[in-house]
């Protein structure tokens, strides 16, 4: 099949590009690279945000739109696929529709069913926008429910979700949001990732000295996604036990130097209001590094395992942080096991050939011809 990937999150988009062109296929991932992360793509397609930056912009993507043709399966990594306003993206998105046989829209992250849903319905205990039936008041909760509610971001998200072939969602959370309203459309395949390793190393195995903390801060994103909390949990920590921890920090760093500061860790602290593991963690995790963050019931059951916990699950408050990683640092002896089971759990449910498989399943059933 010929497969065309558009936009980028977390690696998603260049890590399953990957797995499918190993089975064989055609992909072409066209995207920014995710801004400052800057993650691998066939097609770079950047704004520049200067007086004519727009213009260019645009220049360049009118250029390409004939190389966009002929797709059997285009992907959209959300509904705002492209650095332009919702209301410019209509055309887009119809010249896609028009030109390719099958549209795939990504719920991997920031849109319209997942602010408005989790604002309103509210079918997560909390959420990036909720803590039981208390909606979020922090800044940028505010921003993002003024960005995606009663605007053009919210036509273009329920046109391209009504019009398109399916939508995947990447994370518990989010399937939860949308099949309360697409749910004869809505497919949960786990994201891809890429093995670091399949087994630990001897220093791995052995139990540490002291417990060696990661986070990673993303731009602007801090107090959104819970960082801040945690970070302040774990400085906490390393402040009453500093013979027994170390805490190591990266901010808005690129993918690769993300990944080589976060090399020897013991744990990773990440995302406090989710459920799952989203890619950051689950990269950690492949690397035998333990996830302090979103383990919930749930996570497990939508994958259907039954034996593996090593996600280190926190309730969204920074009492619950401080008392797991102090728990971890008190008994190091539960690290190393953890860290293998780490590997094994994204190895069994996250492989990025396994998650190429599942893609080309879905892809296969949508182009068929009856």
């Amino acid at each position: 099949m010929r497969i065309l990937l558009i936009g980028e999150y977390s690696n998603v988009h260049a890590t399953l590009a990957e797995g499918l062109k190993t089975l064989g296929h055609e992909v072409i991932v066209l995207s920014n690279g995710d801004f400052w992360k800057d993650y691998p793509r066939d097609i770079n397609l950047v704004r520049s945000y200067t007086k004519w930056g727009g213009v260019k912009y645009m220049l360049q993507l009118y250029r390409m739109l004939p190389r966009l043709r002929g797709f059997d399966v285009v992907q959209l990594i959300n509904p705002v696929f492209l650095e332009l306003k919702a209301d410019k993206i209509f055309p887009i998105y119809r010249y896609l529709r028009k030109h390719n046989r099958k549209m795939v829209l990504g719920a991997f992250g920031m849109d319209y069913y997942w602010v408005n849903t989790c604002t309103h319905e509210k079918p997560l205990r909390y959420s990036d926008f909720n803590i039981g039936d208390e909606v979020r008041t922090n800044d940028d909760a505010i921003k993002e429910r003024k960005d995606w509610i009663g605007t053009d971001k919210e036509r273009l998200n329920r046109m391209i979700a009504e019009d398109c072939d399916a939508i995947v969602s990447g994370l518990y959370e989010y399937q939860v949001c949308y099949e309360l309203f697409f749910s004869q459309k809505t497919r949960f395949i786990p994201f891809p990732i890429h093995p670091e390793q399949t087994e630990l190393t001897e220093s791995q195995r052995m139990i540490p000295d002291k417990l060696k903390l990661f986070v990673g801060i993303s731009k602007g994103r801090s107090a959104y996604k819970g960082t801040d909390i945690m970070l302040r949990a774990a400085r906490r920590l390393a402040s009453k036990y500093p013979q027994w921890v170390e805490l190591k920090v990266a901010e808005g760093v690129p993918y690769e130097q993300y990944k080589q500061m976060m090399e020897g860790s013991d744990a990773i602290l990440d995302q406090l209001y989710s459920y799952t593991p989203s890619m950051n963690p689950l990269i950690a995790m492949s690397k035998g590094i333990i996830c302090v963050g979103g383990g919930e019931p749930e996570n497990y059951e939508i994958i259907h395992e039954q034996e593996l916990r090593p996600i280190i699950n926190v309730l969204p408050n920074e009492d619950s942080v401080y008392h797991e990683l102090e728990q971890l640092a008190l008994h190091r002896e539960r690290i190393p096991e953890l860290k293998r089971q780490s590997i094994e759990y994204v190895k069994k449910h996250h492989d990025y050939l396994k998650i190429a498989r599942q893609y080309e399943s879905l892809y296969f059933l949508l182009t068929i011809d009856y």
